[in-house]
């Protein structure tokens, strides 16, 4: 596969700060095949703190509200705690993430390059955690998970965002899947942008049925393979010089 960075003379990653990127189109661009990895991952660490945290969500922060908003009202015994750290700590990870947007400017490759870096950090340190501790929902090591792992979606959330590819934010549907109807050849849309928008939806039901059943071995497992999905990424779509930080 080709690296991101690779396809920026294609018109694809080397723009303005923030600009959209409307080359990057196509399901076998480099950039959005990197970006789908990321959408199956997310599927797995919402698979892993919903049914093996306690009812939270660390990426989806739409669901995210709602379930603290049902927990607050003191309805369908849904928590409270665990919704709010979470979405502290995707807000702090979204700071973060901010941060180094503004620090790397319009280093599109590089930005990717950390982004990933600081992920595959997180995710990994999260599936130390749960494995070196017998991990239940409510406890200070579930939270510390659900912190981990929110505070890397809230990072790579606002990396991508800044990156501007089409359909791709990797943690949230909604506006996708608006916009694969309302953009459909049925509606007159493009065949090509109902693709893309079509594999990021089937990618994050992907991850949260990956996720569903290798939680059924351990907390530990699908955390690693987010791990390690996030990583594969990060080599194969990050030149290395880029990694090096040149």
């Amino acid at each position: 596969m080709n690296s991101v960075a690779g396809s920026a003379s294609a018109g694809g990653f080397g723009g303005e700060a923030g600009a959209r990127l409307p080359g990057v189109k196509s399901v076998k661009h480099p950039l959005t095949r990197a970006l789908l990895v990321l959408t199956f991952t997310t599927g797995l660490v919402d698979a892993v703190s919903y049914l093996g945290l306690g009812r939270v969500f660390t990426a989806n922060m739409t669901g995210n509200v709602v379930l603290l908003g049902f927990g607050v009202a003191g309805s369908g015994g849904l928590p409270v705690v665990g919704p709010a750290l979470s979405l502290a700590a995707f807000l702090l990870g979204s700071v973060a993430g901010g941060a180094l947007v503004k620090r790397l400017q319009k280093r599109h490759p590089m930005l990717l390059a950390r982004g990933l870096a600081i992920e595959v950090s997180l995710l990994a340190a999260a599936a130390i955690v749960a494995s070196a501790t017998n991990v239940r929902a409510g406890d200070a090591m579930a939270y510390a998970v659900i912190v981990l792992l929110a505070f890397a979606m809230g990072v790579r959330g606002t990396i991508v965002r800044h990156m501007g590819v089409p359909d791709l934010s990797t943690v949230v549907l909604t506006m996708t899947l608006t916009a694969f109807a309302s953009g459909s050849p049925l509606a007159g849309g493009s065949r090509e942008d109902s693709i893309r928008r079509l594999a990021a939806a089937l990618a994050m039901f992907a991850g949260a049925v990956a996720g569903a059943l290798l939680l059924k071995t351990s907390l530990v497992l699908p955390l690693a393979v987010a791990a390690a999905l996030a990583l594969v990424t990060w080599l194969v779509y990050v030149p290395p010089a880029v990694r090096r930080g040149k």
